[in-house]
């Protein structure tokens, strides 16, 4: 009975605090019988007032908050539409009009074989060029650059390979050393160089590599990471664009996968790397003379990285920095798309999102450094600075990254809980839908996967987002440099085979909680829209959600590679 009146006199005092609350009255004593019915009639004033409050909060701020960020991707939908047609235009006008890097620049061949007298005269007809490769624990495939450098058809009086080992792995250590003296008995001018810390990463291995005092003879140097594998013509082919056109100091070459057939994540990346250096790359070179440099495939002139500064280490792109460095001091570049480079792709979608962050923060990073020097820049026009500034970095770097994942996975699903909020069937079909072909066509043999490869692309651009603003507000990871996994796929051909493969992770060890989050809330809003038939964007968002929670629970990538 005391328990019966406490709980009694416990709702009469919330009843007479609520309708104090709802302006009822202060003579809150009702009988017995009557208790019921007030306190139906207080809750349904509660949920009334609650359902007013929501009605103001979302007519008064959601809603203009939500059309202004509709108005705001549409803008920047327009902004990316425009410059993938802009690329798409050069690229295609490039190709009709046969205008290669060879008609464009002076370019004349060196001889094809090399006799004694060649060698002999090798001083005045061959310049000295450095060989540069840096390496981090890449076990699997520390050999393979090693071994294409070796083997470049170029005077051994006039080559000199410089190994960067920064390996904390002693056995990694002991394998490269073994590497070098094999190549030194074998008469190759081979030098290893290793450090006892990783200060500046890359960039500060390859800038205390420039100041050994055999560099100092060279009049230019090629980059290869330890998993490409340059053609034995390659310096035969890039040199002759340094040596006859003075003002250019780098020439870039394009990437060939040998993994690409690996599994269904690596040809996706095909596309997409297909798509940077076809079009891309192409573009930029065809009407600046800039792009960015890839960080490994391309020879320099020493003296342009000299003028430039040299290597900086201030962000995890440090070829970026130095291609853009080098652009404002006037020199030019040059990609040669007919020049292909052997590479690998990661395999694993832990390699790839870590790949991805470090290829997105560092523009970022680099773009709020970077921005005053370019303005204030002497040796270059208006419209170079207008291009480095709004095309180059605002437009690809920062824009393209923040539509794909707020309009697309953001804004359009929210929409949907907001019908007042109407978007144009344009931005919602139209634009992607051009964006998707002008990007897609690079690669013919997979463009079977396109519907495949644009949902993959969309759980991507939430890491790419991400990484953006980590690069603009100089955040927490900024910093962060994580050499991207390789496992020497599909290296038989040079006689190279991976070790034993790591054995398959576990389920939970392969789950990502942030693309569950992501893949529930689409399938909510998709759900709701499909219940109500609110806008029919159920069609596209279904899909979606399934990719992000696919990739959520692991199944993405080479499994088998995954670390437990």
């Amino acid at each position: 009975m005391e328990a019966s009146n406490a709980g009694g006199g416990s709702r009469h005092l919330l009843a007479s605090l609520l309708a104090c609350i709802l302006g009822g009255g202060n003579n809150y004593y009702v009988e017995e019988g009557e208790e019921e019915e007030e306190s139906e009639v207080v809750i349904r004033k509660v949920v009334q007032w609650i359902r007013s409050a929501w009605e103001v909060v979302r007519e008064s701020a959601l809603v203009p908050a939500l059309r202004l960020a509709v108005a705001v991707c549409l803008v920047m939908s327009i902004i990316m539409v425009l410059e993938k047609i802009f690329m798409g235009a050069v690229s295609l006008f490039v190709r009709l009009a046969g205008r290669s890097p060879s008609k464009v620049y002076r370019w004349e061949p060196f001889p094809d074989h090399f006799d004694e007298e060649m060698q002999q005269g090798s001083i005045d007809s061959h310049p000295m060029v450095l060989i540069q490769i840096p390496l981090f624990n890449e076990r699997q495939v520390y050999n393979v650059a090693i071994r294409a450098a070796c083997n470049l058809l170029w005077p051994s009086d006039r080559l000199v390979i410089q190994v960067l080992d920064d390996s904390t792995d002693l056995v990694v250590r002991e394998l490269v050393k073994e590497e070098c003296e094999k190549w030194i008995k074998k008469g190759i001018n081979i030098n290893l160089e290793t450090r006892d810390n990783r200060k500046g990463y890359k960039a500060g291995a390859l800038k205390d590599g420039m100041k050994c005092s055999y560099v100092q003879k060279c009049e230019y140097v090629a980059v290869f990471d330890v998993d490409h594998q340059p053609t034995c013509d390659f310096l035969k082919q890039t040199i002759p664009f340094l040596m006859h056109n003075p003002k250019i100091a780098l020439v870039q070459a394009r990437w060939k996968f040998v993994n690409a057939d690996e599994c269904l994540m690596t040809r996706i990346q095909e596309m997409s790397l297909d798509y940077h250096f076809k079009v891309e790359q192409e573009a930029g070179s065809s009407t600046f003379a800039f792009f960015g440099f890839n960080g490994t495939a391309g020879i320099w002139s020493i003296m342009a990285i000299k003028e430039a500064g040299g290597w900086n280490e201030r962000t995890t792109v440090e070829d970026m920095d130095l291609a853009v460095r080098a652009s404002l001091k006037g020199w030019k570049f040059i990609f040669v798309g007919d020049i292909k480079v052997k590479s690998e792709l990661p395999c694993t979608f832990k390699a790839y999102r870590y790949q991805q962050h470090r290829w997105s923060c560092g523009p970022a990073n680099l773009f709020r450094h970077m921005t005053f020097e370019i303005i204030t820049a002497k040796n270059v026009t208006i419209w170079k600075k207008f291009y480095l500034l709004y095309s180059f970095f605002f437009a690809r770097k920062i824009i393209c990254h923040n539509v794909t994942f707020f309009f697309y996975t953001i804004v359009i699903p929210i929409s949907i809980f907001f019908p007042q909020v109407v978007i144009p069937k344009w931005a919602v079909v139209y634009i992607p839908t051009t964006i998707t072909i002008l990007s897609s066509v690079t690669t013919p043999s997979s463009i079977h996967l396109v519907l495949l490869w644009i949902l993959f692309e969309q759980v991507m651009s939430f890491h790419r987002c991400k990484a953006v603003y980590i690069g603009l507000l100089e955040a927490g990871r900024v910093k962060e440099w994580i050499v991207t996994e390789k496992f020497g796929s599909k290296n038989t051909q040079n006689g190279i085979k991976a070790d034993d493969k790591k054995p398959k992770s576990k389920l939970w060890a392969r789950l990502n909680v942030t693309e569950l989050v992501l893949g529930s809330f689409l399938l909510i809003c998709a759900s709701y829209d499909f219940a109500y038939q609110v806008k029919a964007y159920y069609y596209y968002i279904v899909p979606q959600s399934l990719s992000f929670l696919i990739v959520g629970f692991g199944f993405v990538g080479n499994l088998s590679q995954e670390s437990i």
